[in-house]
C-alpha cells in the first residue's frame, strides 16, 4: 500500500511479483488498526474512544469510589482503559487534531477520577480543569 495524504500518488506504480501483478488496496486491517491509502485515521479514533468509553464505564464504580486511593485509581485507569484506547496505535500517523482529541479523552478520565476540589481560602468546590 502507498500511503499519503494527495490521492493520486503511487497511481501509476504498479508492482509486480513472477510477472502478476499485485492488487492495489484502499484499506486494509493491520494490527486491529484500519489502515487507509490516504492515512486517515479519524473514524479509528473515533471508534477506540468510543470503546475507551464503554470501558470507562464498566470501572465507573472503582474510578469514583471513595474508598479507593487516587493513586490506586490511576493504576487502573492505565491498566484498564488506557490501553484500549491506544491498541494498535503503533501504526497511527497523528495529526494535531486526533492528538487534541486524545489528550482530552484522558483530561476528561482524570478529571471524573480526581472529582472536585475544595478551595483552602473560600471552601467551595471547584472542578478541576
Amino acid at each position: 500500500m502507498i500511503m499519503s495524504r494527495d490521492q493520486n500518488t503511487g497511481r501509476s506504480h504498479s508492482v509486480k511479483t513472477d510477472n502478476s501483478p499485485i492488487e492495489r488496496e484502499e484499506e486494509f486491517k493491520y494490527l486491529r488498526t484500519v489502515l487507509t491509502n490516504q492515512n486517515s485515521i479519524q473514524e479509528e479514533i473515533k471508534s477506540r474512544l468510543k470503546l475507551g468509553n464503554a470501558c470507562y464505564y464498566s470501572v465507573q464504580n472503582l474510578l469514583s469510589s471513595s474508598l479507593l486511593s487516587k493513586n490506586l485509581k490511576i493504576k487502573i485507569y492505565r491498566t484498564i482503559t488506557f490501553p484500549v484506547v491506544l491498541c494498535g496505535c503503533e501504526t497511527w500517523s497523528l495529526t494535531l487534531r486526533e492528538e487534541r482529541r486524545l489528550r482530552v479523552f484522558e483530561n476528561r478520565v482524570l478529571r471524573r477520577v480526581f472529582g472536585p476540589k475544595r478551595d483552602e481560602v473560600t471552601g467551595e468546590w471547584k472542578k478541576i480543569t
